[in-house]
């Protein structure tokens, strides 16, 4: 069906696209009979494909990342469609709007986005009661992770402002998620990317978590990495986020590079700056992934996003290290169908190869400290 339907979506501007897919998902978020009818036939039930980290239990590995839902608006039926978990945001303190349009674009011949949006969202506070008066992370009935962002109109120089502005994003998401997500990468919010520097971050992080820390039960804290890093930058950043002690590191946003694509160079730079995300990005998020995990070790999530279309793709990135992983552009080229497919493809892999888990089908020892796989119910 949605084969049927993406060439007419894609006649359209991907924001207006955007647009109607999230009111076509209107009716599953806000009619819990559909909603229980679609989870029943899409949603993850196969407990050798569950996995458990930070702990928290994930129906499936696959999740949708940061970025697609901005602002919690359908966190219920991206649930139903069979994500195992659910990054919502990036929010910021300040809601904002998005940059100046076109600030989005497809590149069909990759099936990759470039976009500049710059953390368009309603605010933190306003996010975070939308997801409360629906019921909380529980509604949604899997993981949830909210991503927090740089307003745009706090300064960096001084840093304190912006480490203020984050630490009013978490005070309020903290309310409403399962685990936080520290977006230092993104390339669309000026200087942002300066943040992954292991001065500011040390504080910044350091920061958080300290607030973290003070506030109760402290919430899982994961770093967004760009993978554009250098590998002295990216060792660097890593130190830190071992020094501060977070729970986890998402690898990667999006990149700045252009290299290698099927694109006409002429039209990619006709399109402007902006990250680029999809099947470019694939092997330098497991380039990233794999020395993460070297790095960091197995107390550490892992959490591996760039080009994932496939359960292949999917395996490839738990074999590289990760514990979960996660997909936005490979869900716009491929449809609602698709969490569901790959989930039940991770599903008869290990089936077929006679595995008792996916744990046991990558190869990583039983009992790994950093996440259980393959051992949900």
């Amino acid at each position: 069906m949605y084969r049927l339907v993406r060439p007419l979506l894609f006649a359209l501007p991907p924001r207006l696209a955007h647009e109607l897919g999230m009111l076509a998902l209107g009716p599953l978020e806000h009619v819990e009979p559909l909603r229980a009818l679609v989870r029943a036939r899409l949603a993850p039930r196969d407990g050798r494909v569950a996995v458990r980290a930070m702990g928290l239990d994930f129906p499936s590995p696959l999740g949708v990342a940061g970025g697609f839902d901005k602002d919690a608006r359908r966190a219920r039926a991206l649930a139903a469609l069979g994500f195992g978990f659910v990054e919502l945001g990036t929010v910021t303190a300040v809601a904002q709007a998005e940059n100046p349009r076109p600030n989005l674009f497809r590149l069909p011949a990759d099936r990759a986005l470039i976009n500049r949006l710059g953390f368009p969202n309603q605010g933190a506070a306003r996010v975070t009661a939308r997801l409360l008066d629906r019921g909380g992370a529980a509604a949604v009935g899997v993981p949830v992770g909210i991503s927090i962002g740089k307003s745009r109109v706090a300064p960096l120089d001084p840093i304190e402002p912006a480490i203020e502005d984050y630490l009013a994003s978490f005070r309020e998401v903290r309310r409403a998620a399962d685990f936080v997500v520290i977006n230092v990468s993104s390339p669309n919010t000026k200087d942002l990317r300066a943040m992954q520097g292991p001065a500011i971050a040390r504080a910044l992080l350091s920061a958080i978590a300290r607030e973290n820390r003070g506030a109760g039960a402290p919430v899982p804290l994961l770093i967004k990495v760009a993978p554009d890093l250098g590998d002295e930058e990216l060792e660097a950043l890593l130190a830190v986020v071992e020094e501060v002690g977070l729970s986890g590191v998402i690898a990667t946003n999006t990149t700045v590079r252009r290299d290698g694509l099927a694109t006409s160079p002429a039209v990619v730079e006709a399109m402007g700056a902006g990250g680029l995300s999809g099947p470019p990005l694939r092997q330098r998020s497991l380039s990233m992934v794999r020395r993460i995990r070297a790095r960091l070790g197995p107390r550490v999530t892992v959490i591996g996003a760039g080009g994932v279309e496939s359960a292949e793709h999917a395996l490839d990135l738990l074999r590289a290290g990760a514990d979960l992983v996660q997909l936005y552009t490979g869900f716009i080229y491929g449809g609602p169908l698709l969490p569901s497919a790959i989930a039940r493809g991770l599903s008869e892999r290990v089936a077929r190869s006679g595995a008792r888990s996916l744990q046991d089908l990558i190869g990583r020892p039983e009992g790994a400290a950093h996440a259980t796989i393959g051992h949900g119910a």
